[in-house]
């Protein structure tokens, strides 16, 4: 048996005629940039993620760069990570002009509140939790040190779509937050995609004017801005899903509950709190001896991923950034032993089933 680690070629065949049908009306009409199917998906996440305001950008990345500048935050500007996320987290921030302020992990993946005081200094500006996995970070802690140090929040929300902390869902904490349309991520285009949400109205209109050119009209431009427009053909192809985003994240939650019955005894699995509802964009184990499994594995036909081997702080590129091996104890252990397995929603139950025997029968050897 073959298990490949993502299949989006059934998930494009099984919504094939309904895309199809949309493109076709986006062809008649014309309507190829910032079209009526981006307002409308805006207008999407507005109501599931319980926000006044959504702006679709060309990517995940762009709309933390553009959440950065929508924010003032740039040169000489100091903003607060983890270096375990995606490199795009901290590449926005360089791109801003402002440097990224790693702080550690907790055995969730996710930002340890207690670590952050101790890094805030006279240049820290913004504070970037990321929802590592599509298990929210811990929301409220963060908050009342942005609140007691007068520093904004901004929602690093791009696995994390559908996932709910304290009755909320993520993407509705900060001043503005980012989501990613990326092919892999659980709602998806068929190429590159991103989303910002906000309450604030002065915020919301400087990014719509940011995104595209910085222009208010056709003539006329009060700000700088920047060619980040999200294709309407993206926009409707994500519309399309977004209809099936609560079953498949319903299927996800489902896959990972069998998962943790059935693997527990032999690898950490992830753990969901009392106050969460996790969406599973990634279901990550962790054993010492995950090179070895993940070898195993994929002799077997099963294709696993590793989400991240090396952390930020030490690729090549974060160098000028100071850090070194040892600064972030958390992040690194947890860098050499995490496997992601498959999660999504078009896995047989045959499949998983053939995934747990091998592990199972891996450790009893």
């Amino acid at each position: 048996m073959k298990v490949p680690y993502v299949n989006l070629k059934e998930q494009a065949s099984l919504l094939k005629k309904e895309i199809l049908a949309k493109i076709e009306k986006i062809f008649k009409d014309g309507d190829f940039i910032l079209g009526k199917e981006v307002k409308s998906l805006e207008e999407n996440f507005e109501k599931y993620c319980g926000v006044k305001y959504a702006v679709g950008v060309n990517s995940g990345t762009d709309a933390l760069f553009l959440a950065l500048k929508s924010l003032n935050i740039g040169q000489g500007d100091e903003v607060i990570t983890v270096p375990n996320s995606f490199l795009a987290t901290a590449t926005s921030i360089i791109a801003s002009g402002s440097k990224p302020v790693f702080v550690d992990v907790k055995e969730d993946m996710n930002i340890d509140p207690n670590r952050v005081e101790s890094k805030i200094t006279k240049k820290t500006k913004a504070i970037m939790p990321v929802h590592l996995t599509g298990k929210p970070a811990d929301m409220f802690p963060l908050q009342q040190i942005a609140k007691k140090y007068k520093l904004h929040i901004i929602e690093d929300a791009a696995q994390s779509i559908g996932t709910e902390y304290h009755g909320k869902k993520t993407g509705s904490f900060g001043i503005v937050n980012c989501f990613s349309l990326h092919p892999l991520k659980t709602l998806n285009a068929f190429g590159d995609g991103g989303m910002m949400t906000t309450n604030d109205r002065s915020i919301y209109e400087t990014l719509i004017q940011f995104r595209n050119i910085g222009l208010k009209n056709r003539s006329e431009s009060d700000l700088w801005g920047y060619n980040s427009r999200l294709d309407t053909l993206q926009a409707a192809i994500v519309n399309v899903k977004f209809k099936h985003l609560n079953d498949w994240i319903k299927k996800r939650r489902e896959n990972a509950s069998y998962y943790q019955q059935h693997l527990s005894e032999v690898v950490q699995c992830p753990k969901e709190g009392e106050k969460e509802v996790c969406s599973y964009h990634l279901f990550v184990i962790q054993t010492e001896e995950r090179n070895a499994l993940q070898n195993y594995l994929e002799q077997n036909g099963i294709e696993t991923k590793i989400h991240y081997p090396i952390p930020i702080h030490l690729q090549k590129c974060a160098k000028e950034l100071g850090y070194k091996k040892g600064d972030f104890p958390n992040v690194e252990k947890q860098s050499e032993t995490i496997l992601s397995l498959p999660i999504h929603q078009n896995l047989k139950k045959t499949q998983l089933d053939f995934i747990i025997e091998k592990i199972r029968k891996f450790f009893k050897n």
